[in-house]
């Protein structure tokens, strides 16, 4: 079993796919369209590869939840990379600034963004093929 896709509402699609694509520049949009969700037109894209994929909807009201706070919802969500600092810098060059480091591990090296519609985006580097080494939850997200 793996995670197929996430289905996320947004505030601004542009905004998000200039994240995103920042993010994965070999995704595409596979398929797009409007739909009805309850009461409230939507436009949706699917982006992504073959395998797995994001799905935005705009139209989004309000705020993200306050990332700070113990509210229930969605606090972050994370990928994985083998070149950290590549990531890093193709999200700075499409106008976006880190949020924060995580802490200190000689396994890892991870780092978080916000993303336009106010999710924390999580990207980690393993420096090790350890999974007990990888896993070390001494250090808590």
């Amino acid at each position: 079993m793996r995670l197929e896709h996430l289905n996320l509402v947004v505030k601004d699609m542009d905004a998000t796919l200039t994240f995103y694509k920042a993010v994965f520049p070999h995704w595409r949009i596979r398929a797009q369209g409007t739909s009805d969700w309850y009461g409230v037109q939507r436009n949706w894209v699917h982006f992504g590869d073959d395998y797995q994929f994001l799905t935005f909807n705009d139209n989004g009201a309000g705020e993200n939840r306050d990332l700070k706070d113990h509210r229930v919802g969605l606090a972050h969500f994370a990928y994985v990379t083998n070149n950290l600092e590549a990531v890093i810098n193709r999200i700075r060059l499409a106008g976006f600034q880190e949020s924060h480091r995580g802490p200190e591990n000689p396994h890892r090296k991870n780092v978080y963004f916000i993303d336009p519609s106010g999710y924390e985006v999580e990207f980690v580097e393993y420096l090790s093929d350890l999974p007990e080494e990888r896993n070390n939850c001494h250090d808590l997200e």
